[in-house]
């Protein structure tokens, strides 16, 4: 299995905002501390192939949200610092696509792959990556570049945020895209 280059398969970072530091504020612990450094090389990789990348940012209307716009956490992560080239999509839902223009913005690229990686696995990432594969997108989910925090049920029940992550991963594997690790797209890729 191959990612062929000369499709342009875009790069999407979802939501790698300074916000989801304040991991207190998401849940009180965090799964997969090496997520920013594979997205990091991803990006790098995607950047030296010169293929497109989209960063996306959630602007949340919560109150007190620590991604609410203007707000310091509403940055993105500094090993990002945006290219004149790379589109800054801006949401407040969940998904990308939902009251953007990713979807238009892909389409008059001719875009038929698309590369998920960000936060938080199984809220942005996972509904952006559901909505890419509903669309048609041939679609690559990196389960080591993507993390989320514990979540609480409605019994009071804390899952980890490993557990989490790992059901939200295989929610999509499959249905909604092909799951891969940072190595392996980056083999699929050369």
């Amino acid at each position: 299995m191959s990612i062929s280059k000369s499709e342009k398969p875009a790069l999407l970072l979802i939501d790698v905002q300074k916000g989801f530091d304040d991991v207190p504020y998401w849940g009180g612990e965090r799964n997969n501390p090496d997520a920013e450094a594979n997205m990091e090389r991803i990006l790098e990789l995607w950047r030296s192939e010169d293929l497109p990348v989209f960063l996306i940012k959630h602007c949340s209307l919560t109150p007190g949200s620590p991604l609410a716009k203007g707000t310091t956490g509403n940055d993105l992560l500094d090993f990002i610092d945006p290219r004149e080239n790379e589109p800054v999509i801006e949401k407040n839902v969940n998904s990308a696509f939902i009251d953007t223009d990713l979807y238009d913005q892909l389409k008059a690229r001719q875009i038929n792959t698309l590369v998920v990686v960000g936060l938080t696995t199984d809220h942005c990432v996972s509904t952006t990556t559901r909505m890419a594969g509903n669309f048609g997108f041939n679609t690559y989910l990196v389960e080591d570049a993507v993390a989320t925090f514990n979540k609480t049920g409605t019994d009071g029940t804390v899952y980890s945020a490993k557990l989490i992550h790992d059901t939200a991963i295989a929610s999509l594997k499959d249905e909604f895209a092909t799951v891969v690790t940072t190595d392996e797209l980056k083999e699929m890729l050369n």
